[in-house]
């Protein structure tokens, strides 16, 4: 019986790897170090090469997943420099390391200094300089790299993101508006990874979708998989809320929260993590209207979101944020019907939103600062383009 269930225990723990082994790794720790530099050489006054320098490079296609698993370990040392002889005095260059990151990367030390960002391919960036070779200033003798521990620190690069609680719809959402294949099942953090669905119009315009694991109470402070899946909304330009109609319970230990609590807790958890998020458009898409009363609860909640601002007064300190969301449109829908016109519609407010706030940003650096009356106008501008069904 003991060897039986040690046999067991083994086999749920295989299991446990494997799954792991298949999650979305969007941070790697990393040892650099620059190369040595060669000696000089005292007799003829010669110069020693100097060592490698260790470079990142962003190449499309490349993941963290899979530089982690072509390292055999995680530091990666530059070439030594040459050392001078009487053949041939200047020392050859040390061996520079290029190592392939994807788009997004930010670089990070161990100390928290940050050295830079890789968010186009083909951007390059040196993270550990070669020594210098011996000479004359150094005694002739070939000064060490630099050497560090860094961290790479992906954050996804979209258009636009889903937010929303666990099981509110955004994979089904996903699914419906792009090509994306992200898993769908009736139970609370299906998504575990992020995925990026592409939206394709008429005119051959795309527009990137990302889906994020759903959010939960004090995200914000790390809980659950918090500021792994937080920071990816910061490289977007558009925020979708997506809340079910029925609202949301995590657990029977937690609270049962109705879909206008959901919205004011997601603006309060995106708040806590950075104010500044809230600055970025958004459109709420309230889902589910295929279940049971949701026409009712709708109605009930309509006038509240239409003055969404004043709503957040009524509720207490605990869960009140200080800033509220600005939705530019808000859409119910009932993503498991696959209502073509639904569909439509959002890839159409999604399009037009994120035109109007390009134009707006556009304007803003070529010093065009808009007065009232131009602002007035592009609201009006919005409104016509993309009607509120709220």
């Amino acid at each position: 019986m003991v060897v039986f269930t040690q046999i067991l225990g083994y086999a749920a723990r295989q299991v446990s790897r494997n799954y792991l082994r298949g999650l979305f790794m969007d941070s790697l720790r990393l040892h650099v170090k620059g190369g040595v530099g060669g000696m000089g050489l005292p007799r003829f006054g010669g110069i020693g090469g100097r060592g490698g320098h260790v470079y990142l490079v962003a190449k499309e296609g490349e993941t963290l997943k899979n530089l982690s698993s072509k390292l055999k370990v995680h530091k990666i040392i530059a070439g030594e420099g040459g050392n001078s002889s009487q053949t041939q005095l200047l020392g050859k260059l040390g061996e520079d390391m290029t190592i392939p990151v994807p788009p997004g990367v930010s670089v990070i030390t161990d100390q928290g200094v940050k050295l830079g960002e890789l968010n186009e391919p083909g951007s390059k960036l040196i993270v550990a300089k070669g020594g210098i070779g011996g000479c004359r200033e150094t005694g002739f003798s070939g000064q060490k790299g630099e050497a560090l521990h860094i961290h790479l620190d992906l954050k996804l690069i979209a258009d636009a993101c889903l937010v929303g609680f666990p099981n509110a719809g955004k994979s089904t959402l996903l699914k419906a508006v792009s090509r994306a294949s992200p898993k769908i099942a009736s139970y609370p953090f299906t998504t575990l990874r992020p995925h990026i669905g592409i939206m394709q119009y008429k005119d051959l315009r795309q527009i990137s979708v990302a889906d994020l694991p759903g959010l939960i109470e004090g995200a914000h402070v790390n809980i659950g998989m918090g500021h792994r899946f937080l920071k990816h909304v910061e490289r977007t330009q558009l925020m979708i809320v997506v809340v079910d109609i029925q609202g949301f319970r995590l657990s029977p230990k937690h609270l049962r929260r109705n879909c206008l609590e959901t919205i004011v807790l997601l603006n309060k958890e995106l708040e806590l993590y950075k104010p500044d998020l809230l600055n970025m458009p958004a459109i709420l898409v309230v889902n589910k209207m295929d279940t049971e009363n949701a026409t009712e609860k709708l109605n009930e909640v309509k006038p509240l979101i239409k003055e969404y601002e004043r709503t957040l007064a009524t509720f207490s300190d605990e869960i009140r944020p200080e800033k509220a969301f600005v939705f530019e449109a808000v859409l119910p829908v009932a993503l498991r019907e696959r209502n073509v016109d639904e569909i439509k519609l959002l890839q159409e407010k999604v399009r037009t939103v994120l035109d109007l706030h390009a134009e707006k940003k556009a304007m803003k650096m070529r010093g065009e600062f808009p007065d009232s009356e131009l602002i007035e106008k592009l609201k009006q501008e919005t409104m016509q383009r993309i009607p509120t069904l709220v």
